[in-house]
């Protein structure tokens, strides 16, 4: 399998399809040996009708049946030869296991090898398919996906068919279609095509490679002639197998170094193929731009059916932070911080916009694509063993940047509730502690970006470090980013102290014993800005009723007004000692 999605992935329209009947069984279609028994116990029933059970007693051993009523060996070819002597009253016999039951939803419709066909089609991969089926489910399945075929089933159409290369698919229906008087059932009838036929099959065999599925090779001879004459192999031949392979099939997989795929159904292998292939387009895809990136997720956002669009134009940019961050790119030694942070930063910087106008458009529909960003990024703590407490807090950063970025976003476009979503709903259990902790405890900025690191850095001037400097470097680090939904500078400054003071309003709520209480040290927290009126933060956030009600369902333990009262305590108490 990992040859052929490999193959078919590096070489698409490379390889053509040829299926059998094991294709349709899963929609309810009968191979050729099902309708030979079907056929036998009919024939059985009709042969002694005072018999109420001659019919299912010849289907339990058709071979029995036969060699006693028949007329030469058992085949699917012989018993319609000898029911239907004319194409006629063949396709009268036949169209009673092909056509759907108008009752039944779930009867001979296109099942999941089908639809994965037409996927493979729909992406380019495959454009001529091959088929010794009657039944038209590839073609159903085809037009349902948006997809007209060029489908051949009569001789004569092939001298004045498209070039294959001119049509987006092409079905080759080799035996006919069911509702064709002159399809092809009998031994005599199979033995041998027509020449136009014969050559535009020797042609396709000889340009194309081959992916057989469902077809055993007992009764097709003209089929196996055409390809065990083909002059060449370019490209291989792959075979998926359900059960054992007949002598034909083994002959003609071997003549051709075919790579056999065993014991895998047709419902399980073309899904299985479609797979391996979008895995595949995941690692040769470029990235898209930071900028087409964001544009892409606004267009996405308002738009339902774009949902996994959305999902997954995240998960990439996320997973691009995790799979950066190892050992190699993020060592555990001394004097690696300010490299290290510098390093996630960079990482998470199309996941950061992203983010921030995710936050800022969104009306809650995707809340729950946010939170899972934020688990994700939280979970980098635990894949690395510790080996310097500063730098091992420091893994926790990018999930501090993206919650920092959004809440900022939210508090910019008045959704601050949001804002108690990322900082509740995300959870981090640290293998050193009994009980798991909330975004608004484990991203506390003073504990993931340790003070006495950033005062090496992050400093006022060389003779004095930033009070508060943790506050100052996320301000620092987000604001080209915040800078795109909104431009005025003194307008994400104060979105930003009124992000921490929601923080640290979460933060007092929290139930966890570990830094219960202990609010985001902070600039929100500097007299001019704190203030001691009606005009300062917390007479704003004391005042604002319909805040409080917003608010309000995201507090789970102590009331808003508690909280206010708690970090009001907390700032006289211990503010400068940041």
């Amino acid at each position: 399998m990992v040859a052929l999605a490999t193959s078919v992935h590096a070489s698409p329209r490379v390889y053509a399809l040829l299926l059998g009947a094991g294709v349709s069984m899963g929609a309810g279609i009968k191979t050729g040996w099902g309708v030979v028994t079907d056929l036998v116990g009919r024939a059985a029933a009709a042969n002694d009708p005072d018999s109420g059970t001659a019919g299912e007693d010849a289907a339990q051993d058709p071979q029995t049946w036969w060699e006693a009523h028949g007329a030469g060996p058992l085949g699917y070819s012989a018993l319609l030869a000898a029911l239907g002597n004319t194409p006629a009253a063949r396709q009268a016999l036949l169209s009673g296991y092909f056509d759907a039951d108008p009752n039944d939803a779930d009867d001979k419709r296109p099942g999941a090898a089908h639809r994965a066909i037409a996927e493979l089609v729909r992406r380019g991969s495959i454009g001529v398919i091959i088929t010794t089926n009657f039944d038209r489910l590839t073609e159903r399945a085809l037009e349902e996906a948006g997809i007209t075929p060029q489908v051949i089933h009569r001789p004569e159409e092939y001298a004045g068919a498209a070039p294959l290369q001119h049509r987006f698919v092409t079905v080759l229906k080799v035996h006919g279609d069911y509702l064709d008087y002159e399809s092809l059932n009998t031994d005599e009838e199979l033995s041998a095509y027509p020449a136009d036929q014969a050559a535009f099959l020797d042609r396709v065999f000889d340009e194309y490679g081959l992916i057989i599925c469902g077809w055993s090779a007992d009764w097709d001879k003209a089929l196996v002639e055409a390809i065990t004459g083909a002059r060449s192999r370019r490209y291989p031949l792959f075979w998926s197998q359900y059960g054992t392979a007949g002598a034909h099939a083994q002959d003609l997989a071997a003549r051709h170094n075919a790579a056999v795929i065993t014991g895998t159904t047709a419902d399980e292998f073309f899904p299985d193929l479609v797979r391996r292939l979008e895995a595949l387009d995941k690692l040769a895809e470029v990235p898209p731009t930071r900028e087409m990136a964001v544009a892409q997720l606004k267009r996405s956002l308002p738009d339902p059916v774009r949902r996994i669009e959305l999902h997954d134009l995240v998960t990439r940019a996320t997973d691009l932070v995790i799979s950066r961050a190892t050992p190699d790119n993020y060592p555990m030694h001394d004097d690696v911080f300010e490299r290290n942070a510098t390093g996630y930063r960079r990482d998470a910087d199309t996941l950061l916009h992203l983010l921030a106008a995710g936050a800022v458009h969104d009306d809650g529909t995707h809340d729950a694509v946010w939170v899972r960003t934020v688990q994700r990024l939280a979970r980098l703590r635990q894949t690395l063993p510790a080996h310097n407490g500063g730098l091992e807090a420091l893994r926790h950063y990018p999930a501090l940047l993206a919650v920092w970025t959004m809440g900022v976003a939210a508090v910019i476009a008045g959704r601050e509730e949001f804002v108690g979503t990322i900082l509740t709903k995300p959870v981090f259990k640290s293998p050193l502690r009994q009980n798991p902790e909330e975004a608004a405890i484990f991203l506390n900025s003073w504990d993931v970006l340790a003070k006495s690191s950033l005062d090496r850095f992050c400093r006022l001037n060389p003779q004095r470090a930033w009070k508060y400097p943790a506050s100052h470097y996320l301000r620092q680090e987000t604001a080209e980013v915040l800078r795109r939904i909104e431009p005025d500078d003194a307008a994400v400054d104060t979105a930003c102290d009124r992000f921490e003071f929601l923080a640290s309003i979460f933060a007092c709520d929290s139930a966890a014993p570990r830094r219960r209480g202990m609010p985001w040290p902070g600039r929100y927290l500097f007299e001019e800005r704190w203030g001691e009126d009606e005009h300062g933060l917390f007479a704003e956030f004391s005042a604002d009723a319909d805040l409080h009600a917003r608010l309000t369902p995201a507090l789970r333990n102590i009331t808003m007004d508690q909280a206010l009262t708690e970090l009001a305590d907390w700032r006289g108490r211990y503010h400068n000692d940041f």
